[in-house]
């Protein structure tokens, strides 16, 4: 478990599942992450994939729960990036939680974990470039505009950030 301020983070388990369906069947959070979908079974196998990348060192999962009632809040990875090189950074969290400073305080910590705990030395985070939002955020907790690609039918901002000395 790792704890914020207001927040724990549990490695995501086989009991997360319905928490976790709520964000991959909502469209505003998968607004800009390929679309929300209500199809069990893609639900199901995209749960079971997750699950089992969780046996590599610098990937994990990350159930987001409020630590004042243990409300599920959202989920927050660490996983291999698609040129096989960086580890890459992502979130999702319910809107209930949006603007409150939530995803920037789990990202932080996650962001310190990863350097402190794990060793590494850089992080990337990709959002389409259309999610100011996402951006700012990034942003917000010292990632650096890298460059822009076009994936996913959309336009992506690539942020990078390094481990201090």
């Amino acid at each position: 478990m790792i704890e914020t301020n207001r927040c724990r983070l549990f490695k995501l388990q086989d009991s997360d599942y319905d928490e976790l369906k709520k964000l991959y069947t909502n469209h505003q959070v998968r607004k800009y992450l390929g679309g929300a979908t209500d199809d069990e079974i893609l639900l199901r196998n995209k749960f079971e994939e997750i699950l089992g990348n969780s046996s590599n060192t610098y990937v994990n999962y990350w159930v987001i729960r409020l630590i004042a009632n243990n409300e599920f809040m959202g989920l927050v990875t660490l996983d291999n990036y698609h040129d096989g090189k960086n580890i890459e950074v992502s979130y999702q969290f319910l809107p209930e939680w949006w603007g409150s400073g939530y995803a920037t305080e789990v990202l932080k910590t996650i962001i310190d974990y990863s350097f402190k705990e794990l060793g590494l030395l850089r992080l990337v985070a990709e959002t389409q470039t259309a999610n100011i939002s996402s951006c700012r955020l990034l942003e917000r907790v010292g990632m650096i505009l890298e460059s822009n690609l076009y994936r996913f039918n959309a336009k992506q901002s690539l942020y990078s950030i390094e481990r201090k000395i």
